[in-house]
């Protein structure tokens, strides 16, 4: 994982004018990835896998010849959480460096901290992460795109699950974001119209670290299942639960990409023996070995393949407008995710735009078309279930399109 601050790698020139194709000066004109990913905050379990997606298009990028014969550069930069303004900062360091993307935040209310600044400087930002719904229609969202399915399908998927589990009452347990507010909107909008009955919804804030009276909300309400919409607040929030004998043994669980997490050790074991949750994202089976020779430490992959995808997403679309440069990069990036002639990974796709060949990219996150918005119009929601010793297993995934 990359320390906090700002960490670049491949700065170095490649290429000169005879392999450049058009005498380009590397050192100004290679392609420049800036991140905004979590180090810090409450979202910080979410920060290695992310960062090793990126780290690995780098490296797939530059070993296939870089960007129109110049090597593609990164600066990671922290996002923290909500509770700080790094974030916005990062966002001030990157455009000061002359970055042409950004990739993050994980947060959808941090993204919302700097998307303005971006848009004002003309700097695409794809999030890996970001589910909120609110981005699809956002006023200022021109540069935006995201290689994570809105909470829409999320929503629907993960309230399917607990209607097939048998449960009939639910109470939602949600930060006070706009991904807790808009995913807990589409997990009661779903389950009600499955015929479910939400009981109430219990909306906290993000900062808080005692949650006796959210827990005692919850046993007082008669729900049969509670889904739980948070980050990293769930290793507070799990046991006060638990202390009002609303374990995940007593009460179906729900949890949500923010906190499903392999805890391990953090929790007794057994105490998360049951329970559930939903994160959007294909099978990582098929790039795990590749992330871990980047950082051989994970233990979690989620986002990873998005981070890997938004950065090669980047690369492409300068490399089929033929320049690097954030405007150009905005406008070819709907195209090279669509109707063309499938190819997965940078060196397959970077090969055909050479060949002249109209590209579909196919991600590891799986098949990514964008829509005039910037969001990937279909997407794969997994199901996942704990076990004794608190870690999750893959109980299959739900393919569907967000327009349905």
């Amino acid at each position: 994982m990359a320390t906090a601050g700002i960490t670049a790698l491949s700065l170095t020139a490649c290429g000169d004018d005879s392999d450049s194709g058009g005498g380009a000066d590397c050192e100004s004109d290679g392609l420049k990835i800036g991140t905004i990913l979590p180090q810090t905050g409450s979202l910080a379990f979410l920060g290695p896998p992310e960062f090793a997606g990126v780290d690995l298009a780098i490296q797939e990028i530059n070993e296939a010849g870089g960007v129109l014969g110049c090597d593609a550069s990164v600066i990671h930069q922290d996002s923290g959480d909500t509770t700080s303004p790094i974030a916005s900062e990062s966002a001030d360091a990157l455009i000061r460096q002359g970055v042409h993307t950004v990739i993050g935040a994980a947060s959808s209310s941090v993204s919302l901290s700097f998307i303005d600044k971006l848009y004002q400087e003309g700097i695409v930002q794809i999030s890996p992460a970001n589910t909120s719904p609110e981005f699809t229609t956002y006023a200022n969202g021109d540069y935006y795109f995201r290689t994570a399915p809105s909470d829409i399908l999320q929503g629907r998927v993960l309230a399917d699950t607990i209607i097939q589990d048998g449960h009939e009452k639910i109470i939602i347990l949600a930060l006070q974001d706009s991904y807790g507010t808009g995913l807990a909107d589409a997990v009661a909008q779903n389950f009600t119209d499955f015929g479910g009955e939400v009981i109430d919804t219990i909306v906290y804030d993000p900062a808080a670290t005692e949650f006796s009276a959210e827990a005692g909300q919850v046993a007082d309400s008669g729900a049969d299942a509670v889904v739980l919409i948070t980050f990293n607040e769930i290793v507070n929030l799990a046991p006060a639960l638990a202390e009002e004998n609303m374990s995940a043994q007593d009460l179906g669980w729900y949890f949500v990409d923010g906190n499903l997490s392999n805890y391990g050790d953090q929790f007794p074991e057994g105490f998360l023996d049951g329970a559930k949750g939903t994160y959007p994202g294909a099978d990582t089976a098929a790039i795990q070995e590749r992330l871990l020779e980047v950082d051989p430490e994970l233990t979690d992959f989620t986002y990873g393949p998005e981070s890997y995808d938004a950065t090669v997403l980047a690369a492409l679309a300068a490399l089929q407008g033929g320049e690097v440069d954030s405007e150009v990069i905005k406008d070819n990036l709907i195209d090279v995710s669509r109707e063309g002639t499938k190819c997965n990974g940078y060196t397959e796709c970077a090969d055909l735009l050479a060949d002249g060949e109209d590209i579909d990219y196919e991600g590891y996150s799986g098949p990514i078309e964008f829509s005039p918005e910037g969001d990937v119009s279909a997407a794969t929601i997994g199901v996942f279930q704990y076990k004794a010793d608190n870690t999750f297993e893959n109980l299959g995934y739900t393919f569907g399109d967000l327009e349905e």
